[in-house]
């Protein structure tokens, strides 16, 4: 029976072996941070047998106390029929540091079967000796956190919150980073962030770590528990309010004897404190006069590259220009740059698709822009350049991307021009529309009736009463074409009526939006919709309309003060919310009530008036 048992085991271990993964990894391993005359581990670990020939990289700035020492481990898994092993060989070498600094490790090599293999690099941190370990050397431990006592010093456990600039530009965004320092086991319980009114805040996604920092003298258990980049909105000293932060910290409870066996039996106790940060005072500039015509909003450092997809088409086929826009700044709040299509296209909104990602180093990444159009005629087209301005607070300039124009040859396709039927011109905005062509009235083929002359009322009263109701109704028709023909030669009175229908339109979309729980495409339509309408119904580009001057501009179209507070409050929740963590889904739905009524409010207001 024993001889079965071994056999049996020996095979699964040979089956094991045999079913290892290929792949080699060589892992090298230390602290991070190290405090001065602290011993600690460095370890090199390998996962393939019949490693040989380490070499580790320069320890000139380590005292080597031991090492290398190896071992070796095996594990063998036995699951459902299937077999599995692994196996890894550990080198260690124990330093001590001889000098304060950041020290780079660079790779160690080691060979297998005739191949090399590196590890990855390390970066070790030497701290100073704490000070009040220094001085507290030579007596009692009560200055530490060993010593039991209850009473928790503002410089044992405290919250700072670090801002990495205190002067910025309007729209120049900035880190600010909360980190929790501690000599004790502590954690936090209830956490209240500041709300960063005035400004857009963007997080960080954040994987929290402990390490030793130093920091006015004495080393602390350090870790960083939110980092947000934050975009001021508007010009002058806006203040970020404290936090407040509910800790808690295990210390060991204070016994009048201590023995040899206090480490075992030791009893802890936890203690509640309510930590606080300090407000923070941010001078922001305004952006400086002088802004060229296509800017809209974009601070930063950018690229741009804009192409179309073909230079000759036919008619009622759809041509593309793609732009991507790349860099680093406010590109996720950045508008998407205007493309001016002759008035014979056909414009379609265009599509933006975002990769942006958040960094300690601020927002980066890519927006590309989809513009569709369908030309109508044929004939030569010239597109004018794609511009792209932005202000690079690095040296306080504007500037400007250009593209080359771009040059269309439609030819007419097939069923020859206007085959498609009336065509819808853009005129000023795509919902201004002109009458471009009529169909040709079907030809009746049916037999005609004839009448005798008994039946014919010519000279009757009915035949005048036609008369006279013919000349009404063509008096009637001929005052309002007319009015008609004066509305649309007035760009501005058109825009002002199709507002409302175009903020429908675009509300619609964000209803749908709504329905399908798509947050951060929600509220980008809720804000279109709401920037398009103030910019349609004021006869104001989009480019030179802020919250700080939507408010006069409304004021002096005559919407009273209410309907104006609950605009800017829309703008306001809807900026704030795209970059909020979560928001709950009766948030979004009693904000598109809120546009949809406010919208209705001020059409009424427009009536009465």
């Amino acid at each position: 029976m024993r001889k079965f048992i071994f056999i049996v085991t020996g095979l699964l271990f040979l089956a094991g072996i045999y079913l290892k993964a290929d792949g080699v990894t060589f892992r090298a391993s230390a602290p991070s941070a190290v405090v001065m005359g602290q011993q600690f581990q460095l370890t090199y670990t390998i996962n393939e047998e019949g490693a040989s020939g380490l070499r580790t990289p320069d320890l000139a700035d380590f005292d080597v106390l031991m090492g290398p020492t190896s071992s070796v481990s095996r594990s063998m898994q036995y699951i459902n029929g299937k077999s599995s092993s692994s196996y890894s060989q550990t080198f260690t070498y124990v330093l001590m540091p001889k000098k304060e600094g950041t020290f780079n490790l660079s790779p160690a090599t080691i060979k297998i079967k005739n191949s090399n293999y590196s590890s990855n690099s390390l970066v070790i941190k030497v701290l100073p000796p704490d000070k009040a370990t220094e001085a507290a050397s030579s007596g009692s431990s009560g200055s530490q956190a060993s010593s039991g006592s209850s009473n928790i010093g503002s410089d044992e456990l405290f919250v700072r919150m670090n801002v990495s600039k205190r002067s910025v530009y309007e729209q120049e965004g900035f880190l600010v980073t909360f980190k929790l320092y501690s000599l004790y086991d502590a954690a936090l319980n209830d956490v209240k962030f500041p709300e960063f009114e005035g400004f857009l805040a963007q997080d960080i996604e954040l994987n929290p770590q402990w390490t030793l920092e130093n920091y006015n003298g004495r080393n602390y258990r350090a870790v960083v528990i939110k980092q947000t980049v934050l975009y001021p909105q508007r010009s002058g000293k806006i203040t970020i309010e404290g936090g407040k932060y509910d800790a808690v910290v295990r210390i060991r409870s204070k016994q009048r004897v201590r023995s040899i066996f206090d480490d075992f039996f030791d009893t802890y106790q936890d203690v509640k404190r309510v930590l606080t940060t300090p407000p923070v005072t941010i001078d922001v500039k305004p952006l400086p006069s002088g802004k060229p015509a296509s800017f809209q909003g974009a601070v930063g450092s950018y690229t741009m590259k804009a192409n179309i997809n073909a230079d000759r088409i036919k008619t009622n086929e759809a041509v593309t220009i793609n732009v991507t826009l790349s860099g680093n700044g406010n590109i996720k709040l950045a508008k998407s740059p205007e493309i001016t299509f002759p008035n014979d296209f056909e414009v379609y909104d265009p599509k933006v698709d975002n990769n942006i990602k958040t960094t300690p180093s601020g927002t980066s990444g890519t927006k590309s822009i989809e513009y569709m159009a369908i030309p109508r005629y044929a004939g030569d087209f010239e597109i004018p350049a794609v511009q792209f301005s932005y202000f690079d607070p690095k040296d306080g300039s504007y500037k400007t991307l250009s593209s080359q124009p771009f040059k269309l040859h439609v030819e007419k396709g097939a069923g020859g021009e206007n085959a498609s039927g009336p065509v819808i011109s853009n005129f000023g905005t795509q919902e201004s529309v002109k009458y471009l062509g009529q169909d040709i009235r079907y030809i009746k083929v049916s037999k005609p009736r004839f009448v005798s002359n008994e039946e014919i009322f010519f000279g009757s009263f009915m035949y005048i009463m036609a008369y006279v109701l013919i000349a009404v109704l063509f008096i009637v028709f001929f005052a309002i074409y007319r009015k008609q023909v004066k509305e649309n030669a007035n760009i501005a009175l058109v825009r002002t009526k199709k507002a409302n229908k175009i903020a429908v339109r675009r509300l619609k979309k964000a209803e749908k939006l709504l329905k399908e729980k798509k947050k951060e495409e929600f509220y980008d339509e809720v804000l279109r919709a709401v920037w398009g309408y103030l910019s349609d119904k004021l006869n104001i580009p989009q480019a030179n309309l802020t919250k700080d001057n939507v408010e006069a501009e409304l004021m002096e179209f005559g919407v009273d003060k209410e309907v104006s507070n609950h605009f800017i409050s829309i703008l306001n929740t809807c900026e704030f919310a795209r970059y909020a963590p979560s928001q709950a889904p009766e948030a979004m739905e009693q904000l598109f009530q809120q546009t949809v009524n406010v919208i209705g409010k001020m059409e009424n207001l427009i009536k009465k008036s």
